[in-house]
């Protein structure tokens, strides 16, 4: 897993570690006992029930891993210490997407905050990290799928 830092509200590091804890003092043992319920259903060779749950179980484990990795890697940010004329975690940017002439908005935020539908969207993301950094009249260029993205930015606010 990387090394690299992860910037985080302390909303979004609350959300995560309740996750965290869910998954690892709820969702396991209740797999855990469903497993035991299939193993002592016998011959293990032939028990779907048993390969189901042994399936549920590692793919929680990987999503355990996961959000012990992210947790670990997490740093709060304090946003009254950031810079306010350029773009950083927790701005809110307006910018122009200058090929279809369209105004958007983009909250960056870190790991248990992002929200698509809200436009809340990752630093980490492509679109967020060609906008960190960034002052207002950049543009900024962001590879995607079917091509690339132009934005201007056009402002930079703070909620």
């Amino acid at each position: 897993m990387s090394e690299e830092r992860i910037p985080i509200s302390k909303e979004g590091y609350e959300k995560l570690k309740g996750q965290y804890d869910r998954m690892t003092n709820e969702d396991m043992p209740r797999i855990a006992e469903a497993i035991a319920l299939a193993r002592a259903e016998g011959d293990l060779s032939e028990n779907a029930e048993y390969d189901a749950q042994r399936e549920a179980q590692g793919m929680l484990q990987a999503r355990i891993n996961e959000l012990q990795d992210k947790l670990a890697r997490a740093f709060i940010v304090d946003r009254s210490t950031l810079p306010t004329d350029r773009v950083v975690f927790g701005s809110k940017v307006r910018v122009l997407d200058l090929g279809f002439n369209e105004e958007e908005d983009f909250v960056l935020v870190g790991p248990g905050d992002e929200d698509y539908d809200q436009n809340k969207i990752l630093t980490t993301s492509p679109i967020g990290q060609a906008l960190v950094g960034k002052k207002i009249n950049d543009e900024v260029v962001v590879p995607i799928p079917k091509g690339t993205l132009k934005l201007r930015i056009l402002g930079i606010t703070f909620d």
